[in-house]
């Protein structure tokens, strides 16, 4: 593999979406230009189901709390019902993908993650990790011969514990791993907003110390902040740019490539 691939990570909410079909072309002429490798998550239909079992989803900071019961529901829908989706769509569009999970090989090395410190105390998120390595072998042999990995955001470690982890920590992690120059997130919105209520409050392009004043101010909040502090991490790590996408029209996905800034929000060091 003579070109680093660029790393797209796709929300749980884009895969369930009425666009995925058409972000799926664009996926698949991606990727017959360059190496691709994607990430997802799927963390609205695992509340759901976990509500429809009688159990209460808790999620801090943007990242979820997993006992054992959670984690058998992010099984099923993450690694389960949003990984065959995404291959099917990704399939019916002309793309080769590949459905993997932390398991397949430890394709995602992963350690527990320690208890966190939180405003109520130190805090035990359950069978939630982090990652600590990729089976770079075994995607880079994928992608060798032409296939699209697609990976669900379980790791797994040696001695075959699985773990959930935030999706856009694992796209990081790969973009790293890769030495990837670019890292694509794709959620249902339109890029970091300064009001979330309107989408024309759009910021195209961010550094990193106007990201963590954003953060610390309040304009990025929610599920946005784990988003953007895992992505800060990568740039000091030496990403040259990640960028925030969302509710993508036909070509958006590539043009936003070739002219950073032109749909969601670029951040660069």
């Amino acid at each position: 593999m003579n070109k680093a691939p660029t790393v797209v990570k796709l929300g749980g909410e884009v895969i369930s979406g009425a666009g995925l079909a058409a972000l799926c072309t664009d996926l698949a002429a991606l990727a017959r230009t360059r190496p691709l490798v994607m990430v997802h998550g799927g963390g609205k239909l695992a509340s759901d189901v976990q509500r429809a079992l009688g159990q209460t989803p808790r999620i801090v900071h943007g990242r979820r709390v997993t006992d054992d019961a959670a984690l058998e529901v992010i099984k099923m829908t993450v690694a389960g019902v949003m990984n065959v989706n995404l291959c099917a769509a990704l399939t019916a569009a002309g793309a080769s993908p590949v459905g993997l999970h932390g398991a397949s090989s430890q394709a995602i090395r992963a350690t527990r993650q320690p208890p966190a410190h939180t405003a109520d105390g130190l805090l035990d998120y359950g069978h939630v990790g982090e990652v600590v390595g990729m089976n770079t072998a075994l995607l880079t042999c994928l992608l060798q011969a032409k296939f699209l990995p697609v990976l669900s955001c379980l790791g797994c470690d040696e001695h075959g514990a699985v773990y959930n982890i935030n999706a856009d920590a694992v796209a990081n992690q790969l973009a790293l791993h890769f030495r990837a120059q670019t890292l694509v997130l794709i959620s249902d919105v339109p890029g970091i907003l300064r009001d979330l209520h309107d989408p024309s409050s759009r910021i195209s392009e961010l550094n990193a110390e106007h990201a963590r004043a954003a953060i610390k101010d309040g304009t990025i909040s929610g599920g946005m902040i784990p988003k953007v502090e895992e992505s800060l991490a990568a740039l000091e790590a030496g990403l040259a740019e990640v960028h925030v996408l969302g509710r993508l029209t036909p070509g958006d996905l590539e043009r936003s490539l070739r002219e950073p800034g032109f749909v969601g929000t670029v951040i660069r060091q």
